[in-house]
């Protein structure tokens, strides 16, 4: 295992090795070939869809990316008010499904980890990364619903607080003042950053041009051009 991280006592986590970067690389390049799937006996039109949709999550991705980096508030144990960075990465799951959604969602939680790690324990890390983000494409379960995308997006943000709850109860609850419940404190804190971050995107995606805007962009990328 040592290929793949080190503990750093001082600081008491763990360090990603190379090796762990580029295990990590690979697993993310499977993951967005993933989505645009095997090309069997499709027509050239459904090829083409499906070599679109990959381009589009890959777009999706970069801008959650950059976006991720532009923070209002960074909280001392991990977590920030962004803008509009998980927005992004529903996205993929309103235009394309759960599937989709879900794929692109673990695939920039691995990213989130290659860029920003923070690793104290191989269950905490999933919980934070992989499954906390690709929660996000749970909004793909709700795509065809009457103001999916606020709904899934909500619904997303959910999956990945709980995601983090777990993960702050579990493995973070030593760093709760004296006087507090650790569960009470982890239901906190992570609501500290990722509520505002979703009442602010709710508020500008309910906006009427917004969401023509969105609509008309979902109808491109799933081909229909009017």
């Amino acid at each position: 295992m040592s290929i793949f991280f080190v503990y750093d006592a001082e600081n008491a986590e763990y360090l990603l090795q190379p090796g762990s970067y580029a295990v990590m690389a690979v697993l993310l390049l499977l993951l967005l070939l993933s989505i645009r799937g095997r090309r069997g006996h499709k027509s050239q039109k459904k090829h083409k869809m499906k070599t679109q949709e990959m381009v589009f999550c890959a777009a999706a991705i970069g801008l959650a990316t950059v976006t991720s980096f532009l923070k209002f508030v960074s909280l001392p144990f991990g977590g920030s008010v962004t803008l509009f960075s998980m927005l992004f990465i529903s996205l993929i799951g309103y235009f394309y499904g759960a599937k989709t959604g879900l794929t692109a969602g673990l695939a920039y939680g691995i990213l989130q980890l290659l860029l920003e790690p923070h690793f104290y324990a191989p269950l905490q890390v999933i919980l934070d990364y992989p499954l906390a983000f690709g929660a996000l494409g749970l909004s793909g379960f709700f795509n065809n619903q009457k103001k999916g995308l606020a709904t899934g997006y909500v619904a997303g943000v959910a999956g990945r607080y709980l995601c983090h709850v777990i993960s702050g109860y579990v493995f973070f609850a030593e760093y709760a003042p004296p006087e507090m419940n650790p569960l009470i404190y982890t239901l906190g804190y992570n609501l500290t950053y990722l509520l505002p971050e979703m009442v602010a995107t709710v508020i500008v995606i309910s906006i009427p041009a917004v969401r023509q805007a969105a609509a008309r962009v979902r109808r491109q990328a799933l081909g229909n051009i009017f």
